[in-house]
């Protein structure tokens, strides 16, 4: 018998999975190595410290609740002498295929001969219009995904590995002249990293997500949440981030030059208002 292991993307899919009749145990990759100071070596100490830094800095979050949710999950992966068959279960968008290309550069120093590794990726889906994500499909479907898993090579994991080399690099030609489409079992990883690139600032200092505050407030009056749902309906059908409520808040904090805030709602100041129309 097949003993499998599935890496999972997040807690939803994580329960999606364990509603359905497929078996093995599950590991979750709670990350968003899309955010935040990184270090090529995951899992090594510096990667952990910056990471730290960056959650208890950044989001609140305390070491000891980092711990408990993300390292105690990765440890896990340090040992796979149990399992012949390791699923890796992730999407389409920006926040998935960096935290894909992690992965695999985690899983390649300790890989074995002995293991098959499978990979489920979901985006284009037939009679479809939209990138379709892990919680479009139901339990019943997660057989459907499982079976057409794709093998995943050592050159596989490699090439990813050096993707993601590329992108903690974070240097804006070598993003645009690296091939992230190099391999077929890798999909998306151009896609994101398309996405990624209009992250960098333009010629007012501003990036892709910033502008789009910027012109949502200067549009209408709106609260925080407003704001919010705007930016997720607004990644939903024109961009490929795949952020949650709490990543578009942190670029809103950053934006206080820009905006004040009156009885909870958000208001260009003059700074914002001659760099928006300049």
């Amino acid at each position: 018998m097949s003993k499998i292991l599935h890496i999972v993307n997040g807690d939803s899919t994580a329960n999606i999975l364990k509603q359905s009749t497929l078996q093995g145990d599950i590991v979750v990759w709670r990350e968003v190595l899309c955010e935040g100071p990184l270090d090529f070596e995951v899992g090594g100490d510096k990667f952990w410290k910056k990471r730290y830094a960056y959650f208890e800095t950044e989001l609140g979050v305390s070491k000891l609740e980092y711990f408990d949710k993300t390292i105690k999950e990765l440890i896990k992966l340090e040992d796979l002498l149990e399992y012949n068959e390791v699923v890796l279960w992730f999407e389409f968008d920006l926040f998935c295929q960096v935290n894909l290309m992690a992965l695999c550069s985690y899983l390649i120093k300790s890989y074995r001969k002995d293991i098959f590794y499978y990979l489920i990726c979901t985006g284009k889906v037939k009679g479809k219009d939209q990138l379709q994500s892990l919680s479009d499909f139901s339990e019943l479907e997660y057989s459907v995904l499982y079976n057409s898993k794709i093998k995943i090579s050592r050159s596989n994991l490699n090439y990813a590995n050096e993707c993601w080399k590329v992108y903690v690099e974070n240097d804006l030609e070598k993003l645009n002249n690296f091939n992230f489409n190099q391999s077929n079992k890798f999909n998306y990883f151009q896609l994101a990293i398309n996405q990624h690139l209009k992250r960098f600032p333009n010629k007012k200092g501003l990036n892709q997500i910033e502008t789009k505050i910027l012109e949502l407030i200067n549009s209408e009056i709106l609260t925080k949440n407003q704001i919010v749902h705007s930016l997720l309906i607004w990644q939903l059908k024109e961009t490929v981030y795949g952020f949650g409520d709490l990543q578009y808040v942190q670029y809103l904090k950053k934006l206080k030059n820009y905006i004040e805030i009156k009885d909870s709602k958000y208001y260009l100041n003059n700074f914002g208002k001659k760099v928006l129309n300049t």
